[in-house]
């Protein structure tokens, strides 16, 4: 029986509460999936956290030497400094192989650890300053909700560490596998990294779930050509405003955003069916079997087929 992957969650003092609780939650063996969470400290015993609790945790840092996978959760206040055998164990972790992934503040741990020297990364926007202040050998994005540099993955505040421990099951298991743990969570399946954080303190407080609407009725529309017109039509808005109003919400335009949906619906579908691609691609919108191939191999250095032939069957 192969081995469950190992993820291991490195409690510092300080931990944010929800920041710790989002691994634990979405990586839980009761998922279904092959995966086995545990979490650790510097040292065995009480880590006390952010805002009163205390985690009991029954390893210390001698638990990263088995890890599959480390998550670093956020610690309060961003940048207190951490002892100096924790950048040694991330730095060990990572050399043998461990994928690295931090959320909110997190980040300045692997950073300290010079784990994102010569990387994109991001952080609570509240932060990205004194990150990138801190350490310029980064290039802080501040406005995203996570970043994928493959061996290490870093994400934004809060939510946005859900957003990155789904896409890391979907890098492992397939989009069927992140949209089942996403629904027992009772959270939206997928929201890309690019996505903002935040929105400008000119918009109007509603101004994040103005074109929510208009995503989903995109996301039925996927068989056919959509135009900039038709989707300011359906949000009652000028094609300027739209445009305008789409990218601050998503982090991308329209056409970008709904090319990755009609890519990962046939991701979806080659997991869950034997569709051939040239059918696929006919279904989301993208023509013909070449279409799709060019679009899979530019956004996940993969064809159709090696896709199916990895997650066909695994949710």
């Amino acid at each position: 029986m192969q081995r469950p992957h190992q993820v291991v969650v490195l409690v510092l003092d300080g931990a944010l509460p929800l920041d710790v609780g989002i691994p634990a939650e979405v990586f839980h063996p009761e998922s279904g999936f092959p995966y086995e969470v545990s979490a650790c400290g510097v040292t065995a015993g009480t880590v006390p956290s952010h805002g009163g609790f205390g985690y009991a945790v029954p390893r210390g840092l001698e638990a990263l030497a088995d890890a599959d996978t480390v998550v670093v959760p956020g610690y309060a206040p961003a940048g207190r400094p951490i002892p100096g055998e924790v950048h040694e164990a991330l730095r060990g972790a990572a050399s043998r192989g461990a994928r690295i992934a931090s959320i909110c503040y997190g980040a300045f741990a692997l950073a300290e650890a010079g784990l994102l020297d010569g990387l994109r990364a991001t952080t609570h926007w509240d932060a990205a300053q004194e990150l990138a202040q801190r350490h310029p050998r980064i290039t802080v994005e501040p406005n995203v909700l996570f970043v994928d540099q493959g061996s290490v993955l870093t994400s934004a505040g809060a939510a946005a560490g859900l957003d990155l421990c789904l896409h890391i099951v979907r890098r492992d298991l397939g989009v069927s596998a992140a949209n089942e743990i996403a629904r027992g969570l009772v959270t939206a399946p997928y929201r890309t990294g690019g996505q903002a954080q935040y929105l400008p303190r000119t918009s109007s407080p509603s101004r994040g779930d103005t074109l929510a609407a208009t995503r989903e009725w995109a996301m039925t529309q996927l068989g056919r050509q959509l135009t900039i017109a038709e989707l300011a039509a359906h949000a009652r808005m000028s094609p300027r405003t739209f445009l305008r109003r789409f990218t601050e919400e998503t982090g991308s335009t329209p056409l970008q955003w709904i090319l990755r949906a009609r890519v990962d619906t046939a991701r979806e579908l080659l997991e869950s069916t034997r569709l051939s691609v040239d059918r696929i691609a006919d279904e989301v919108g993208l023509g013909t079997g070449s279409n799709l191939r060019l679009h899979f191999r530019r956004l996940l250095d993969v064809s159709p087929s090696e896709y199916r032939a990895t997650f066909s069957g695994r949710s």
